[in-house]
């Protein structure tokens, strides 16, 4: 059974930083792509960032530069560090996974992100 938490969502000042986790389990996640997803009241759910069990990365265009997507096999976690938040970065951010990045599967419960002064 595969289950993702997500942790670190908060309030932070325009501007601020927040570093987003991922909890994996129930998968071999070394095999694993990841991503990090968002979706904002009113709005579609739409990519942020991904990473693929080999490390390839890839990035929503309104985000690069600004976020980076890692992760650590030893601890079977993914992360999302934000810097240079925006009020338009606001939404819940979800994690996924799946053997591939052309089609998650696995989703976490998702964590708030609001930026705002």
């Amino acid at each position: 059974q595969v289950q993702l938490v997500e942790s670190g969502g908060g309030l932070v000042q325009p501007g601020g930083s927040l570093r987003l986790s991922c909890a994996a389990s129930g998968v071999t996640f070394s095999f694993y792509s990841m991503g990090w997803y968002r979706q904002a009241p009113g709005k579609q759910r739409g990519m942020v960032a991904t990473i693929t069990s080999g490390g390839s990365t890839n990035y929503a265009s309104p985000v690069k530069g600004r976020f980076t997507i890692s992760r650590d096999n030893a601890e079977n976690r993914v992360y999302l560090q934000m810097n240079s938040l925006k009020p338009e970065d606001t939404a819940v951010y979800y994690c996924a996974a799946d053997r591939t990045v052309e089609n998650f599967r696995y989703w976490g419960q998702g964590t708030q992100v609001t930026v705002s002064s």
